[in-house]
């Protein structure tokens, strides 16, 4: 068996197969992480391709927008998803969970992402909840939120 045979999403062959790509070096599974070079040759991860909200042609990752609103003291826990939009397809939304004792206002929260953020990547709407939504591995189950998002 060839080593990069070892490479398969466990008990889905379809997935498996949609991730190889043929390359100029050879055959390369990807898994959708997304990444950039800097100019010394380091690569970061900057999120992952599924998880990206395309709004009014824009890409955000909401990764970079989670970011911001951690750095803000009151908040414990966020999320950002990309939900409908008749006019630009998509939306950034952010699901905040606010630390225990403390208050945080969605004007607050948009003037700390201006502060960081271009524009387009700015939350249009801000929600806090109690607790996010996690999987087995104890990951925010974006998915989950998601249906949870659109219930509402």
């Amino acid at each position: 068996m060839p080593e990069f045979a070892r490479f398969s999403y466990f008990g889905d062959p379809v997935k498996t197969t949609a991730a190889w790509r043929e390359t100029p070096d050879g055959p390369a599974f990807t898994v959708g992480d997304l990444g950039r070079l800097d100019d010394e040759g380091y690569l970061y991860l900057v999120d992952r391709k599924n998880d990206m909200i395309i709004s009014g042609g824009e890409n955000v990752y909401p990764r970079e927008v989670e970011e911001v609103l951690l750095a803000h003291p009151a908040i414990d826990q966020a999320s950002v998803l990309g939900l409908p939009h008749e006019h630009w397809g998509e939306q950034v939304v952010a699901f905040v969970v606010v630390r225990p004792g403390m208050n945080v206002s969605s004007d607050e929260l948009k003037q700390a992402c201006t502060a960081r953020l271009s524009r387009y990547k700015i939350p249009k709407e801000f929600r806090t909840v109690t607790d996010l939504p996690r999987n087995r591995m104890g990951k925010i189950d974006r998915r989950q939120l998601r249906e949870n998002a659109l219930k509402v």
